[in-house]
């Protein structure tokens, strides 16, 4: 089991002092979440020898590993100067992987698109078949490079992608067929994946490697109101990342499901919520999850 935490509420410190403060929160890897000076949201990676050197000293220097990379790119634009700049910067994060010595990457289905172009149904959407076909291109072209480099990519349904459900997001990784694509579960999107959270997460069995661990509200209560949204009907997807206990996920039986599970992966700390006491809130969350780890499984590493 990785314990591992996103480094993103004190995204301001250089990678150096990400890695000396991921080490002091007591985690033993980190999750590298999209940042201006390393993999930034969209864009092409801002990585060069010296910056690659340093880091990897720092992680070695802090007995921190790099768990995962998240290069977030649009791979299911409908637009052909989207996707394209999309697969070469797909193409230089694995790279990137490989120069790092890191064995995953995470990434989401990837969001059709800019919203402001052509190609979107009545609800301002990307239409899902026009990102699906774009999205398997990309398979096509990629997942025969992260096999070759031993990477595991690690696939995870979003609020607002063109995936929301696990469900679907399940048919298409066992669709592409290879040990390469692997499936995250995101527990603040828990709501948004379906009703059943113990069937979505046994739907990833076989699949499932990577989990991120924070709390949420459930968005389908009948009142309406877990989230007021101005103006009224606004086409948004909302929901927070939060710690253990300050939303609605059942916590018990999520993870006593992993365990049954035997789940082995990374288990990632992803609170966005409280910038302002992120330190206690990241202490919070490892030691909560080493308890739930002791107790639902029967062999802890």
């Amino acid at each position: 089991m990785k314990h591992t935490l996103d480094p993103h509420m004190f995204r301001h410190l250089s990678l150096e002092d990400t890695c000396r403060k991921v080490a002091d929160l007591g985690y033993d890897h980190v999750e590298l979440s999209p940042r201006p000076d390393f993999l930034s949201w969209w864009t092409r990676p801002k990585v060069y020898p010296e910056r690659v050197r340093t880091f990897k000293k720092a992680l070695k220097d802090h007995g921190v590993g790099l768990a995962t990379l998240q290069p977030m790119y649009r791979w299911a634009s409908p637009y052909s100067d989207e996707w394209e700049v999309a697969i070469d910067n797909w193409k230089r994060a694995i790279e990137i992987a490989v120069e790092m010595e890191c064995p995953m990457l995470v990434s989401e289905f990837g969001r059709g698109g800019s919203p402001d172009r052509s190609l979107v149904d009545r609800s301002g959407l990307h239409r899902p078949e026009t990102c699906e076909g774009q999205f398997f291109r990309a398979m096509d072209l990629l997942v025969p490079i992260l096999e070759r480099e031993g990477l595991v990519l690690s696939l995870e349904a979003h609020p607002e992608d063109w995936i929301e459900e696990i469900a679907p997001a399940v048919d298409i990784i066992r669709t592409i067929d290879s040990k390469a694509v692997r499936a995250s579960f995101i527990a603040p999107h828990t709501f948004f994946y379906g009703p059943d959270m113990v069937a979505n997460l046994r739907a990833t069995a076989g699949l499932l490697t990577h989990v991120r661990l924070a709390d949420t509200y459930d968005h389908n209560k009948s009142s309406q109101l877990r989230y007021i949204v101005n103006p009224p009907g606004s086409k948004v997807r909302v929901h927070q990342h939060t710690d253990f206990g300050q939303g609605e996920i059942d916590w018990n039986l999520f993870f006593s499901t992993l365990g049954d599970m035997k789940f082995d992966g990374v288990l990632s700390n992803c609170v966005f919520a409280w910038e302002d006491r992120y330190e206690d809130s990241a202490r919070f969350m490892l030691s909560e999850t080493k308890k739930y780890v002791e107790k639902y499984w029967t062999r802890v590493d």
